[in-house]
């Protein structure tokens, strides 16, 4: 009789076990889930940035033929992002496009037919409320990575994020030199 009830609570226990194992691993999925909808909700708007540069670059080049260099970083990062593979490069041509789009803006301050230009200022407006959005998206995006991350280090998820090879994600960080100011030539040439 005692066999008995020593073997129920070894199942009752191993049934527990198991239990809790599938709700950690539940919760690991879920996690994962939402960074990569998170992501897919930012690429969302990438590519409408990335759709809109044409527009902007077509209306700028008619007013901005002494600052083909400017043009070119915008053209050549936006080409950039069809050639990245993994999330990191992906990430890195993002902040680059940005960065160039920064140098971009600053470049159009010193043409004011251009800033005048009604499909220039709608464009712009676009792309500058498009940014905005990124910029909230990527915060939510770290946020998710962030609790991923720190649930993959704690005990006792830890184990059960090790025995289903559940992997810590990247948060989206910003090169610390794209975080210096742009310098801006005001020379023609």
């Amino acid at each position: 009789m005692t066999g008995w009830i020593v073997l129920g609570v070894l199942l009752l226990l191993l049934l527990g076990l198991i239990i809790y194992v599938i709700i950690i691993y539940n919760g690991f999925v879920a996690l994962k889930n939402n960074i990569n909808q998170d992501w897919s909700n930012i690429d969302v708007l990438l590519k409408q940035r990335y759709d809109e540069l044409p527009k902007l670059i077509k209306v700028c080049e008619g007013y901005m033929q002494h600052e083909q260099k400017t043009l070119e970083a915008v053209i050549k990062a936006r080409s950039s992002i069809n050639s990245a593979q993994t999330d990191e490069q992906k990430l890195n041509a993002q902040n680059m496009l940005t960065d160039t789009l920064k140098s971009l803006f600053m470049v159009v301050e010193r043409y004011p037919d251009l800033k005048a230009d009604a499909s220039f200022r709608q464009l712009s407006n676009r792309i500058s409320e498009l940014e905005d959005q990124i910029a909230d998206r990527r915060e939510l995006y770290n946020a998710s990575v962030t609790i991923y991350n720190t649930r993959l280090d704690q005990f006792p998820d830890l184990i059960v994020a090790r025995l289903f090879n559940f992997d810590s994600r990247k948060l989206w960080e910003i090169d610390p030199a794209h975080r210096q100011d742009v310098e801006v030539s005001f020379q023609h040439t």
